[in-house]
């Protein structure tokens, strides 16, 4: 696998599944700066992050666009909640007034909306009570149920840790390889990020 984090990300899938969102687009340009435009930036990195992971034996990449196109914010995490996929990587570039700041940084699910995610998962997971025999579908997983809420605040804790461990990975591999200046792991209550159900 990809930058060897398989073991720490395994699920039951037979191809380990990537969603890779490529920021912004369509009518949402994103950041606009001595000619750069973020969303033009972002799709381009977007597709070649997508052909390198593509490669990879075992792997499977999804996109949230493939194109110019406007995706709603919300639409976003829902690809890769659709998808159970095992990582959602959303690509952005950043842009300031002020010269002095450089180099990369990587987001990940920021605890102040910790809670919040928790509440989400709990909405969206339960519409399999509507599907016919769930119980067995989904081996007794009861979105209601106090101890179905335990495993989902687990599952929570193990994606962030997860999440901040791949962080780590990206950006050592940006100040390692690439000598770009880091600007370090960053927690953030950013709704593309709190509302995936994976790292």
């Amino acid at each position: 696998m990809a930058f060897g984090f398989s073991s720490v990300f395994s699920q039951n899938n037979n191809k380990f599944t990537i969603i890779l969102d490529a920021g912004h687009g369509g009518k949402d340009p994103g950041n606009s700066y001595h000619g750069f435009v973020e969303k033009e930036i972002a799709l381009k990195t977007t597709m070649k992050v997508g052909k390198f992971l593509e490669k990879e034996h075992g792997v499977k990449v999804i996109y949230t666009r493939t194109s110019d196109v406007f995706i709603e914010l919300a639409d976003r995490p829902k690809v890769a909640n659709k998808a159970n996929a095992n990582l959602f990587v959303s690509i952005h570039c950043n842009s300031v007034k002020n010269e002095v700041p450089q180099g990369t940084e990587t987001f990940v699910m920021g605890l102040s909306r910790h809670d919040m995610n928790l509440e989400v998962a709990k909405n969206e997971n339960s519409v399999i009570l509507l599907e016919k025999d769930y119980k067995k579908k989904y081996q007794g997983f009861d979105p209601k149920k106090p101890e179905t809420l335990i495993g989902l605040t687990m599952i929570q804790e193990a994606n962030l840790n997860n999440s901040i461990t791949l962080a780590s990975g990206i950006q050592s591999n940006f100040t390692k390889k690439l000598k770009r200046s880091s600007r370090g792991v960053k927690q953030q209550p950013l709704w593309v990020l709190d509302a995936a159900y994976m790292p």
